[in-house]
């Protein structure tokens, strides 16, 4: 499969389904935790309550999104875009 290559760790977030299972993790998850693009589709999968292989599968769904992500400087405080 080519999904590992395709997936950009820090950009992209992921949705994976397979039939009512559906897991998703936002854009900086696998940054914070150091992830690869194939430990992320194996981590979505979990999240999905699926195998870690599932993402593989003809089967299961894949879909990437973009976000832009916002975060208080302090608690009440001014809000400014999170670059990862």
């Amino acid at each position: 499969m080519e999904y590992p290559e395709k997936i950009q760790v820090g950009r992209d977030g992921l949705i994976v389904g397979r039939g009512y299972r559906r897991g998703l993790l936002l854009p900086q998850v696998p940054s914070e935790w150091g992830w690869d693009s194939e430990e992320f589709l194996v981590q979505t999968c979990y999240k999905a309550g699926l195998p870690p292989d599932s993402w593989s599968l003809n089967d299961t769904d894949i879909y990437s999104f973009r976000a832009i992500i916002f975060a208080e400087e302090t608690p009440r405080g001014q809000v400014k875009r999170h670059r990862i």
